[in-house]
């Protein structure tokens, strides 16, 4: 019988590597025109309504790009639309939180030690959180708002602080974090589709009927490209955050990745300066490194939950099936033996100071709580523990094969 958990996890690796590479392409795209914009020249010969121009040399060939403020004086033959990398990012983006937070949501969704959910609580307020933000954003940026750009991207980062300190309060650190560039990204693919987008098919739209397009709606694109170009790193911060245990497991993970959004906007700001006038503003990079310091601080407090207060917890539905098993015993032991060295709440391996992604396998509870993981990482494949650091033998991986299999057999 074909392993359904194998296959499982290769279709989340799969649906990664996707959400990978359209990101990549989305990112690419946005950078190169964000910079394109910033770096046009003007020139008296260029043709009328064109804004400005720009050389450049790559691939052993020159390219020479004009670009037109509201439109050429006719519609070109070829028009190549910028728009599927950012919905294809969005959708495996989503697809791939359904299938780690939603399907695994027990084990990597909820924190049964923040607030008592049913999954399916937990579920509703994972989608139903991610529109929450675009749906204020919108009105903010519809309203007299849009005539004070600053005081809109201040509000705007108030609702992601506001979002980061409410996720952390329901999900597990790297849920939580995760969830925020989730709620992010959704900002911005929403401007995408419903802004950016549409209002280009208007410009089009007027050419081919012969109509001289409206300056408002390539206005209202460039805004909205503009703020989706400064929340992209954040947004590549927390998607990434959930291999480091500093960033997410820590009790001010939301003062964190709040303070990593302005990091994003001091790192847009010299790059898009020096783009515009060739020489970027250093003060820049003096105050990331400040806040990036003030994050390795916070990140060094110890996690709140003790060894005592996890082995007094009461087991979930989801720990208790696996505990219950009859070769839980046997497998328990071989994982203490194994792996609990490095994945304590204070590891005592070398001078490893956090266990690795957080992952603890101390109690009972912990044990059965990662059990598929273990079963992967430890069972069927040799990924854990590493050979440098324990030589686990083959009857003890197959002692965590048969105890997950007793489970199955239930």
């Amino acid at each position: 019988m074909y392993d359904l958990a194998v296959m499982w996890e290769w279709i989340a690796f799969s649906v990664r590597w996707l959400h990978v590479i359209t990101a990549m392409a989305w990112i690419g795209a946005s950078f190169y025109f964000i910079a394109l914009d910033l770096m046009l020249k003007p020139n008296p010969a260029l043709p009328d309504g064109a804004y400005g121009e720009e050389w450049e040399v790559h691939g052993g060939g020159f390219y020479h790009t004009v670009k037109y403020l509201v439109a050429p004086a006719r519609m070109p033959e070829h028009l190549t639309w910028h728009k599927w990398q950012s919905y294809t990012t969005w959708l495996s983006g989503a697809a791939l939180l359904m299938i780690i937070y939603w399907v695994g949501g027990e084990l990597f969704l909820l924190d049964p030690t923040k607030v008592d959910l049913a999954l399916w609580q937990g579920i509703l307020i994972s989608g139903g959180s991610l529109t929450i933000g675009w749906l204020l954003y919108d009105q903010m940026c519809k309203s007299k708002l849009s005539d004070h750009p600053t005081v809109l991207m201040l509000l705007l980062f108030v609702i992601l602080v506001i979002m980061s300190w409410g996720y952390n309060q329901i999900f597990t650190g790297r849920a939580a974090l995760l969830h925020l560039g989730a709620f992010t990204a959704t900002i911005m693919t929403a401007n995408v589709f419903f802004q950016i987008m549409p209002n280009q098919r208007i410009v089009v739209e007027d050419l081919k009927a012969g109509r001289t397009p409206d300056a408002k709606y390539g206005k209202i694109a460039k805004v909205r490209s503009t703020h989706n170009n400064y929340l992209t790193l954040p947004v590549v911060f927390l998607m990434l955050s959930n291999h480091y245990p500093l960033a997410f497991g820590t009790e001010y993970s939301w003062i964190i990745a709040s303070l990593i959004f302005l990091t994003g906007v001091t790192i847009r700001h010299y790059f898009n300066t020096m783009h515009s006038t060739g020489k970027g503003p250093h003060w820049t990079w003096a105050v990331t490194v400040i806040l990036m310091v003030i994050i390795a601080w916070l990140s060094s407090v110890r996690p709140t939950e003790t060894w005592e207060d996890a082995e007094a917890r009461e087991l979930t539905p989801y720990e208790q099936k696996y505990a219950s098993a009859a070769g839980f015993e046997a497998a328990y032991d071989t994982v203490l033996g194994n792996c609990s060295m490095c994945h304590a709440r204070e590891p005592v391996y070398g001078t490893m100071k956090w266990a690795p992604k957080k992952v603890y396998l101390e109690t009972p509870g912990d044990v059965a709580r990662q059990a598929d993981q273990i079963y992967l990482q430890a069972g069927i494949s040799h990924a854990m523990p590493p050979p440098s650091a324990v030589q686990m033998d083959e009857e003890a991986r197959q002692t965590i094969v048969a105890w997950i299999n007793e489970v199955r057999d239930q």
